[in-house]
């Protein structure tokens, strides 16, 4: 009889250990129409300004907490109000153009999103120098007098 009752308890032990814990379904969610940002070939000092639109997906409200570019000269601007689902916000990045060269940065975005806590989007591009190249100055007509 005790054989009969230790292996119960063994086969009840067994069973309510694998037991199906519920995952949490729902939350904010982010999604954006574009990750990537590009500028093309833009003059030096030109408008570095851009829009990334994103929208929550999710059931819960969105709350950005933070977001950073990958340099000082990118400064991202965020809603600090929570985003309703269904609505959509927008991030705008402003990169300082007076660099010279091709531009790969980031902004690095943390939110209370599940599907992307922490989310990387880009900008990318080329600042040139700007054309000085004036008209060249035409010799004066006619005879010269001396």
């Amino acid at each position: 009889m005790s054989l009969l009752l230790i292996a119960f308890l063994t086969a009840n032990i067994s069973v309510k250990s694998q037991e199906v814990v519920p995952v949490k379904v729902g939350g904010a969610e982010i999604s954006f129409e574009k990750e990537t940002h590009d500028y093309g070939v833009m003059q030096q000092h030109g408008n570095g300004e851009c829009v990334f639109v994103f929208t929550n997906t999710g059931t819960e409200d969105l709350v950005i907490s933070n977001a950073k570019g990958s340099c000082g000269c990118t400064v991202p601007s965020w809603p600090r109000e929570p985003i309703a689902p269904g609505k959509s916000g927008e991030l705008k990045v402003k990169y300082d153009t007076k660099r010279i060269g091709l531009i790969n940065k980031s902004v690095t975005i943390q939110s209370n999103a599940t599907n992307h806590p922490v989310k990387i989007i880009r900008i990318k591009g080329e600042i040139k120098a700007p054309d000085n190249s004036a008209s060249p100055i035409k010799p004066a007509e006619g005879p010269v007098s001396e």
